[in-house]
């Protein structure tokens, strides 16, 4: 079933774009489906609901962020560094994805609000487990503290507010 699958990564791919620049409140199954070049009841042969499809995208985007993740390799000295590039590359390569995990919590949606704990839980174990493997000193406080840096790169980003970063990094 290759061609099912390629439909159905492709209103993935359509519905990244949308989700990010509308949110998913103001985005339609219509406009997802229009954006794919597919049918309206085609996008519900793959996904229950738009809620069901907004989990899909966020699932990937996470898979994909995890996978960035648990290729970085470091010194404890070095590991937080390697991180943030590694966070710096993924958002360049899928800034819209990145968006998306970052609104997602806003939404308040019980069933996404729990899908987005698991996902954000999901994330912080990984960064905690790269930070303790590496030999890091105080990890839990570090994985934390690099989470809540992350989410203010996005923010500054979003916002075009380079002034509300920590640091003087050009390339955030």
């Amino acid at each position: 079933m290759v061609v099912r699958e390629d439909r159905k990564e492709q209103i993935i791919n359509a519905a990244v774009g949308i989700f990010a620049e509308l949110g998913y409140y103001k985005t339609t199954t219509a406009m997802l489906a229009k954006a794919a070049g597919v049918t309206q009841p085609y996008v519900f042969h793959f996904f229950k609901n738009k809620e069901e499809l907004f989990k899909a995208v966020i699932d990937r985007a996470v898979l994909r962020l995890y996978d960035a993740f648990m290729q970085v390799e470091g010194p404890g000295n070095l590991i937080m560094e390697s991180m943030g590039q590694a966070f710096k590359e993924f958002m360049r390569v899928n800034r819209a994805e990145i968006l998306m995990v970052m609104q997602a919590p806003a939404i308040s949606e019980p069933e996404i609000r729990r899908h987005m704990s698991e996902k954000f839980a999901l994330i912080h174990a990984t960064i905690l487990r790269k930070f303790e493997e590496s030999g890091m000193d105080d990890a839990e406080t570090a994985a934390g503290n690099f989470m809540a840096i992350g989410l203010l790169i996005v923010t500054s980003d979003v916002l075009q507010l380079p002034g509300l970063l920590p640091f003087k990094d050009a390339n955030c």
